[in-house]
């Protein structure tokens, strides 16, 4: 039975976004072309520094086993243990340049808006993702031949909600632990730094 665990908010906010978080069990359920196709759409989209658009994504889905056996190899030992259950896998990047070969203060930052809006759609499929910065970035740039003008962000596996039970004990525990996230007054400041805004 999928786990449904919506955020215990303090003001009301979107479903969406209350209702998105990052299980790592995942069902064995292929993810068809036709669903993944709007999910790019939807960060192809997003805000980008003088409309740069640096996002890069590089998929493996697991139906191709190679395919899928190479994009696993490039997450730590850890991560693969919940990895190899996702039927897509995928790795996130960001062009460092602007048009002019100007370097980008913001590619990151413009990378993770696309895949925000990436997250938000699948949710509108039923679809969850769950991110991951524990992968072999070296791997990941020989494995993919990845210019070195392009960061590597993270990884992340993306499929329909599976059981809790599928995962090693520890990761399932942490399936089914309650979402916790710090209050706003902690991260949102007027006049000086660290002044709360209250």
């Amino acid at each position: 039975m999928p786990i449904n665990k919506p955020a215990k908010t303090d003001y009301k906010i979107i479903d969406l976004i209350s209702n998105r978080w990052s299980p790592r069990a995942f069902a064995e359920k292929d993810v068809p072309k036709d669903i993944l196709r709007p999910l790019f759409e939807a960060a192809r989209w997003a805000a980008s520094c003088n409309n740069s658009q640096p996002w890069r994504y590089i998929i493996a889905q697991k139906e191709n086993t190679d395919q899928f056996s190479k994009a696993l190899s490039c997450f730590n030992e850890n991560n693969q243990k919940w990895a190899k259950n996702a039927p897509v896998l995928g790795f996130v990047c960001a062009y460092q340049l602007m048009a002019g070969d100007r370097k980008s203060r913001t590619n990151f930052y413009d990378t993770g808006m696309a895949m925000a809006q990436f997250t938000l759609q699948a949710l509108e499929h039923d679809l969850y993702i769950h991110q991951a910065g524990g992968i072999l970035i070296e791997e990941v740039r020989k494995e993919y031949s990845i210019p070195d003008d392009v960061d590597i962000v993270c990884g992340f596996g993306l499929g329909y909600q599976g059981e809790a039970d599928i995962l090693p004990e520890v990761l399932a525990e942490r399936e089914l632990q309650e979402r916790i996230r710090n209050p706003i007054e902690d991260f949102v400041f007027t006049e000086t730094y660290n002044n709360k805004f209250k």
